[in-house]
């Protein structure tokens, strides 16, 4: 450790590589380079990636490997053709074993300095590059994924230069370690729980391991500082509700209130979940939506703060056509972007109509009478478009330490990750963020600058494939499979889609319809019944989970159901 060196900086832009009758667009190809190299905040100089939902950016902005696990996989396969930068990796060093590094441990390289934030991740492209397909699971099950690396300082660095470490994790948790508590099996949940006390993982790894516990535990069983609580769904499939109200809340948002049909009281939501609608009466086939809950999570009722968008089938019938009185089919709260139950500070950040999941965490924070310091910081185009802000201001006020700070861009007050910055932030809170794409992705990238990392993310639509970056193919929105079957009724409740299944797994069925196929724990598949692609991390194909058609009762999470909803 105390005498590793840097032998080799590899960098390489993405190429077209054929695959499997497909064309890949990948950057798994580097190659050494002499001389300095800057090490910015997202990358080297002259490095990229073709898939930047599985690697690249903030928190994989390096990728490291050892000359150790070179000489390794030499002697396995038999080969002795092998070059730096053989293994995707942006720095070969001699030293930094995995079993040695720990996750948050950080190393002065030149001028820059790195901190390690997690293991490789298992992508096949590197069995793609290597013409050794079994390589990404091998290199998990030999405990040697290397790691991946955020810039803290930038600054030129070169092949030679001596590898210092600055400081060392907390937990004492090797890259080893942590790659097999998520990939092997007999892993040691106290482990896990301790992974997630360490604020240099990535989120994407935090989220991973919060999702892993629940999957290990159950319903309802698992509950540590900063991980979430698992609840099955409150029901199967979806249920009549009754609406009791509809209320305008501006020219194109309206509030809807629910009510169980028999007159009991709902079962409570967490705050930040969603709740999934098929709507007959709104056109057919009948659309699929999700909408956040907006109000407290704990009042034996629901309600939703829905956008009349252009041209929105959905969302058109719920603002306008809807009255008190009329029966919805409404699937049980789900959804991943909860309030944590957590001393710390948080930030509640949101855009536009993105304000209605943090909202409904707002409600409970101060419901709790919570002493927590809590920033509230919304964007909205115009005073106008800022949605219950009476209901905001008169929580805001319940609680003893708040921060408000709003913006709105058509009067020059656009928020800016300049702004964010600006505001000393707690660097130990938690954020939460909803809205556009552009924004959250605008706000992440400002708080990670400033060293919050504890950050969680909402948005509407399916979501991304765990394969991008495939070219030669056009995209499909999600749509009603070639041949419906007989079977019980699915629901991939992100891609707005119902439709029958057949023989197959779900799988089978997510593929015929294009749905992208990034699973998890929280689908309301049980462990046992299909792997789950945590957070995209997992590379691996589910395990199949066949469904019985003609019909026939599906058994899923040891409860038996004619009708599955699926997070997807």
């Amino acid at each position: 450790m105390n005498n590793a060196t840097v032998l080799s900086v590899n960098v390489g832009l993405p190429i077209g590589v054929a695959w499997n009758d497909k064309t890949v667009y990948t950057g798994v190809w580097k190659e050494p380079v002499s001389g300095p190299v800057m090490a910015r905040r997202l990358n080297l100089d002259g490095d990229g990636q073709g898939d930047t939902a599985g690697h690249g950016g903030e928190q994989r902005a390096v990728l490291v490997y050892q000359l150790d696990s070179y000489r390794y996989w030499s002697k396995h396969f038999g080969r002795a053709d092998f070059v730096y930068g053989q293994f995707g990796e942006n720095l070969t060093v001699d030293g930094l074993p995995d079993d040695e590094v720990c996750i948050g441990d950080r190393y002065r390289i030149g001028a820059a300095e790195f901190e390690v934030t997690q293991p490789r991740v298992t992508c096949y492209r590197v069995g793609l590059r290597m013409g050794e397909p079994e390589l990404p699971a091998l290199l998990v099950s030999h405990h040697r994924p290397g790691f991946y690396c955020r810039v803290i300082t930038e600054g030129q660095i070169e092949a030679g230069d001596t590898i210092v470490r600055t400081s060392t994790g907390p937990g004492a948790l090797s890259v080893a370690d942590t790659d097999a508590l998520l990939y092997l099996p007999d892993r040691d949940l106290d482990s896990v729980r301790r992974a997630l006390q360490i604020p240099a993982l990535s989120p994407g790894w935090q989220g991973s391991f919060r999702e892993l516990l629940e999957a290990e535990n159950g319903a309802g069983s698992f509950s540590a500082a900063g991980a979430s609580v698992a609840t099955p769904p409150a029901w199967d499939g979806f249920r009549p509700l009754r609406v009791t109200d509809v209320v305008a809340e501006n020219a194109t948002v309206s509030s809807i209130r629910l009510a169980a049909a028999d007159g009991q009281d709902l079962p409570p939501a967490r705050p930040g979940q969603y709740l999934t609608f098929r709507l007959p009466d709104a056109g057919q086939p009948a659309p699929v939506r999700s909408y956040s809950l907006s109000s407290a999570p704990g009042t034996g009722s629901y309600r939703i703060s829905v956008k009349h968008e252009p041209n929105g089938v959905a969302s058109g019938y719920l603002t306008s056509r809807l009255t008190a009185g009329a029966v919805l089919e409404v699937a049980a709260p789900r959804g991943e972007f909860v309030l944590e139950d957590d001393p710390g500070p948080v930030l509640l950040v949101s855009a536009g109509i993105g304000i209605t999941p943090v909202l409904s965490m707002l409600h409970a924070l101060a419901e709790q009478r919570s002493t927590r310091e809590v920033w509230w910081i919304h964007a909205a185009r115009q005073a106008s478009d800022y949605v219950l802000v009476g209901e905001v201001h008169g929580l805001l006020e319940e609680l003893p330490h708040v921060h408000e700070h709003v913006y709105y861009s058509s009067s020059g007050g656009r928020l800016t990750k300049d702004k964010l910055v600006d505001l000393a932030l707690p660097l130990d809170a938690t954020a939460y963020l909803c809205g556009p794409m552009p924004f959250m992705t605008d706000m992440r990238e400002a708080l990670t600058a400033v060293g919050v990392n504890r950050i969680h993310t909402e948005l509407f639509g399916a979501l991304p494939s765990t394969n991008p970056g495939i070219t030669g193919q056009t995209a499909r929105p999600p749509h009603q499979p070639a041949s419906p079957g007989n079977g019980p009724l699915v629901t991939f409740a992100r891609s707005g889609l119902s439709t029958a299944s057949g023989d197959g797994s779900l799988l089978d069925l997510a593929e015929s319809c294009d749905v992208p196929t990034r699973w998890s724990c929280r689908t309301g598949i049980c462990h046992t019944c299909v792997t789950p692609l945590l957070s995209g991390e997992v590379m691996y194909s589910p395990a199949p989970v066949e469904l019985p058609a003609d019909g026939q009762t599906l058994t899923c999470c040891a409860r038996p159901t004619t009708e599955l909803v699926l997070d997807m």
